[in-house]
């Protein structure tokens, strides 16, 4: 496939190589090909791939520099998003996986383009209309509901993860992260961890948890808010469902948090507020959501983390930076603030 000038310096892809190896998929990919970095992603590369007819198609590839061992596996994400292929969880077809080092020297994973909406910025939020708003935040919960529900023998993916506490394996992991990432020191983040050890909920049920769902890791379609594609798996493992919940919510702001989060969307009128969504996922699956605040307090801790890392990544390698949404230390600060204040008001 012939490749322009301008396209020969996409940042993170050999673009002959890759064109070379997209073209022998047998997709249909017509003439050169572009590449476009998109998305406010901060971890994984994401590239929109466009060909001379018309068609669309995502490429991603882990980031740029050293990586923290097990992190960022795209092939990993190729493999779950391929089982889930059948399921009702909305998600892009896979079209291929390529690891080999003359294409690229890490994986690279191409999916569907799914047209819709990503509400990934301010902007957007504050343009759709208020009902559509409360559409998508209801249809995120219901979403995460048929998430928790995939039959994982049938999926292929029984054997994705360990089945040991989750609660525990998440603390070591995460903490873990942390002493590798961290550019400073922060004394609540190792307090966070004594108070998360101390209150660790008895082992439930295991269900396949994605791990990063959130309002910017969906697309909603354009007309009525459903979600019709969740994106991102590479965090996606076995555990508790619960935890996605509260994961859920430690990104979603209110009014009335301690401190601002970076997007501020959330928190618009229409938006169903953290009640309202946990009410429609308890309504959607049936669970019990007692432990729901120490899945909260630790998926706001796990943010603080990730942000550090990315901020960590962000300084040692700049071209890994997305946008101008681009975690600072104040916002690692401000989601340990936010951790606390729920800590304190669960009881931890």
């Amino acid at each position: 496939m012939t490749v322009s000038a301008a396209q020969r310096h996409v940042t993170g892809l050999d673009v002959e190589a890759v064109s070379q190896w997209i073209g022998g998929l047998g997709i249909g990919a017509h003439g050169g090909l572009r590449f476009t970095r998109i998305g406010q992603g901060q971890s994984n590369l994401t590239y929109l791939v466009r060909d001379e007819a018309g068609g669309s198609w995502v490429l991603r590839r882990p980031p740029l520099g050293e990586l923290l061992a097990s992190a960022h596996d795209v092939a990993r994400e190729h493999r779950i998003l391929s089982g889930l292929q059948d399921t009702a969880v909305p998600t892009p077809r896979m079209f291929g996986l390529s690891t080999n080092p003359t294409v690229s020297n890490v994986p690279l994973v191409l999916m569907e383009y799914v047209d819709g909406v990503v509400v990934e910025n301010q902007a957007i939020a504050e343009s759709l209309p208020t009902a559509r708003r409360r559409e998508i935040g209801l249809s995120l919960a219901r979403t995460l509901g048929q998430i928790h529900a995939v039959d994982l023998d049938r999926a292929g993916l029984a054997d994705l993860a360990s089945r040991k506490p989750y609660a525990a394996r998440q603390l070591k992991r995460w903490y873990g992260q942390w002493e590798r990432s961290k550019t400073r020191e922060i004394p609540a983040i190792d307090d966070l961890h004594a108070r998360l050890q101390h209150a660790m909920p008895d082992p439930g049920e295991i269900t396949l948890v994605h791990g990063d769902f959130h309002l910017l890791n969906v697309i909603t379609d354009r007309d009525h808010g459903d979600v019709v594609g969740v994106l991102d798996w590479e965090l996606c493992t076995l555990g508790d469902p619960i935890a996605d919940l509260g994961g859920l919510l430690a990104y979603w702001p209110q009014d009335d948090d301690p401190a601002p989060a970076v997007f501020q969307g959330p928190a618009l009128p229409g938006f169903p507020n953290r009640a309202e969504l946990a009410e429609t996922y308890a309504e959607v699956t049936g669970r019990d959501l007692s432990t729901l605040g120490f899945w909260h307090v630790l998926g706001l801790w796990k943010v603080a983390i990730i942000c550090e890392g990315v901020l960590r990544r962000s300084i040692d390698e700049p071209r890994n930076a997305a946008s101008e949404q681009r975690p600072t230390a104040q916002t690692v600060d401000d989601l340990v603030t936010r951790a606390l204040a729920i800590a304190e008001q669960s009881g931890l």
